[in-house]
């Protein structure tokens, strides 16, 4: 065994027992969930029993994990630098554990316009949460008054907008690949549209 294959069984017993202990599982109650006996555990966890890939894919699925997380290796790409857009004031981050994903954080100075063909529908799905300042959300026929820490997730498929309510204010969005699709077909911008007659506030 290499020391990287040492590292990574030493990895892996700790994970089982901070995975377990997060839980608030003895290990009894382990044992019992992956169907193995504790004195078989307890020497998994101690490093004095050898890993066998079907117990790992057993404890997995007991710890409510994925045997790929379970095993899954530290790398020397934790830092990521942003993907900056200075036309519309956006930096975007991939997300390397799902690569259909991606974060976003915009600073915004212009309300929602008016004009009805800014609307904008599109498979997906979007979360944000705004930084400083108000958004306003248009989703569908309803206007949305989003605060400083308030989040907001809705399906794209809704015709929606965002904009800023009296002043500049900055959010960070996750969009998953339809919807980061959608953004890049308007133009990398947030999409934005009419304005609706009603005011929510989402919760937080």
């Amino acid at each position: 065994m290499t020391q990287d294959d040492g590292d990574l069984d030493s990895l892996v017993r700790q994970r089982v027992r901070a995975l377990r202990v997060a839980q608030g599982w003895s290990l009894e109650e382990l044992a019992a969930r992956a169907n193995v006996s504790q004195s078989t555990l307890s020497r998994i966890e101690n490093g004095q029993r050898r890993l066998a890939l079907d117990q790992l894919v057993t404890l997995a699925r007991a710890l409510d994990t994925t045997l790929d997380q379970l095993v899954e290796n530290a790398t020397d790409d934790v830092i990521s630098s942003p993907v900056i857009d200075g036309a519309h004031g956006s930096m975007r981050w991939p997300v390397k554990a799902d690569p259909g994903m991606t974060v976003v954080r915009q600073r915004m100075t212009e309300p929602p316009p008016d004009n009805p063909s800014r609307l904008r529908a599109h498979p997906g799905r979007e979360w944000l949460v705004v930084l400083s300042g108000t958004a306003i959300l248009l989703l569908g026929g309803r206007r949305y008054r989003i605060e400083t820490n308030q989040a907001a997730e809705f399906p794209t498929m809704l015709p929606h907008a965002i904009g800023t309510a009296g002043g500049p204010c900055e959010i960070m969005g996750i969009f998953d690949r339809d919807a980061r699709r959608g953004h890049q077909r308007a133009g990398g911008r947030v999409p934005r549209g009419q304005e609706a007659e009603s005011e929510d506030r989402p919760s937080a």
